[in-house]
């Protein structure tokens, strides 16, 4: 175990141990000493934060070993967290926190979360709540339901936001784009975010492997002067690794703008573009999906993750390295002006204007479903759900 003792107190016993021709006395007020100076700690050089030179921008990082667990809980000792929502993004942040040892409820309408949570072993009017009783029994309280629902909730939930409370979001939709939403915070509480970059799935499964996920944090208003500690512990709280600092607007500039382009909707488009020319050209099925998605999802971007493009581009042939480096700037140059249409109608509020009217339909998830099913039904996906099991590490599943 680490000594107590600091470096002055090692020297003071050396050079005084005591001698056998000492008096009683002396060696009594020596004892004493001695066992006072067990009872000092060591002093602790305090660990300076990570700050990143970026080509000239210099950035902060937060990391686990600046906001340990014991910290966070010593942050967060008179904290009750409510999780407002049980979706992928509530459930991940809520049993993270809860498996943590911090002190946690649950808010969602009873349904098909309600259930969910029960299955996780949330307790009926003990930490499986009522949204609005969630909400009134949080200190921190995470707004994690839909953009839209919130929407629908808020006049509940900004009642039980009493002085010195937290309000904690994952997304800065609702407050961004207020004059759509109607989400204005009181000026009496702190508004803060914390958005891990990856779904709360993978949230939770990261967790679980113990790993941590990247995220940024944000704080939009700090009424008690503790927005920033109750930010970064609750970041750390719910499993991330490190954070990265924001503001509300340009997190949900950039993750709006995410999601439409290479996260989610340029993936499928440049997928399904290429499985087309393929198939098109006489290729099968299974060729035209493994040389399309295949080896994209399992053999190089893994490389890309582990240590970045040009190191995927060296570990390739010289004929593939030849073709990326042609090819390359022809799709920027024909995908970046979709990508800068996609940022201005996210900066002028027009994509949030349409997720509000779509996702806020009576039949919102009947469309949904059938959005959904159109893809699933798209060849390359249904190749796909045929060769995945063939894979090596599924055989037998």
């Amino acid at each position: 175990t680490q000594s107590t003792w600091g470096h002055s107190e090692c020297l003071f016993f050396f050079a005084f141990k005591p001698k056998p021709n000492l008096s009683s006395t002396l060696l009594t007020m020596l004892s004493s000493v001695f066992r006072s100076a067990r009872r000092i700690p060591a002093p602790r050089l305090a660990r300076s934060v990570v700050t990143l030179d970026f080509g000239g921008v210099k950035e902060e990082i937060i990391e686990r070993a600046d906001y340990p667990i014991t910290k966070c809980k010593d942050i967060l000792s008179n904290e009750v967290t409510a999780v407002l929502g049980y979706g992928p993004q509530g459930r991940g942040q809520a049993l993270n926190l809860r498996d943590q040892g911090f002190k946690v409820v649950v808010g969602v309408n009873k349904g098909r979360s309600w259930e969910k949570a029960i299955e996780d072993g949330w307790k009926p009017n003990e930490n499986l709540l009522a949204i609005d009783e969630a909400a009134h029994a949080g200190t921190i309280v995470q707004f994690l339901i839909s953009d839209a629902g919130q929407i629908k909730v808020w006049p509940q939930i900004k009642d039980q936001l009493t002085e010195g409370k937290a309000l904690y979001f994952s997304h800065g939709f609702g407050v961004v784009y207020r004059d759509q939403t109607g989400i204005v915070p009181p000026s009496n509480v702190d508004v803060i975010l914390v958005a891990p970059k990856g779904s709360g799935l993978t949230v939770r499964t990261h967790f679980l492997e113990g790993r941590g996920i990247n995220g940024s944090w944000a704080v939009h208003q700090d009424y008690t002067g503790r927005a920033k500690d109750r930010a970064l512990a609750t970041s750390m709280a719910i499993g991330c690794g490190h954070v990265f600092q924001t503001t509300f607007e340009k997190e949900v500039s950039s993750d709006l703008t995410g999601e439409r382009c290479v996260l989610m909707g340029m993936l499928q488009g440049a997928f399904k573009a290429q499985y087309d020319v393929l198939r098109a050209n006489g290729h099968s099925p299974s060729e035209a999906y493994n040389e399309t998605i295949e080896e994209a999802l399992c053999s190089l971007y893994p490389l890309v993750a582990e240590k970045g493009m040009d190191w995927m581009y060296a570990n390739c042939s010289t004929t593939a390295q030849r073709g990326a480096l042609d090819y390359a700037p022809l799709f920027e140059a024909a995908i970046k002006p979709v990508v800068e249409l996609c940022y201005k109608n996210v900066k002028e509020g027009k994509e949030a204007a349409r997720s509000i009217e779509r996702n806020s339909s009576a039949d919102y998830r009947e469309e949904l479903q059938k959005e959904l099913d159109a893809i699933a039904s798209q060849e390359m996906w249904v190749v796909g759900r045929n060769l995945r099991p063939l894979r090596p590490e599924n055989a037998g599943k």
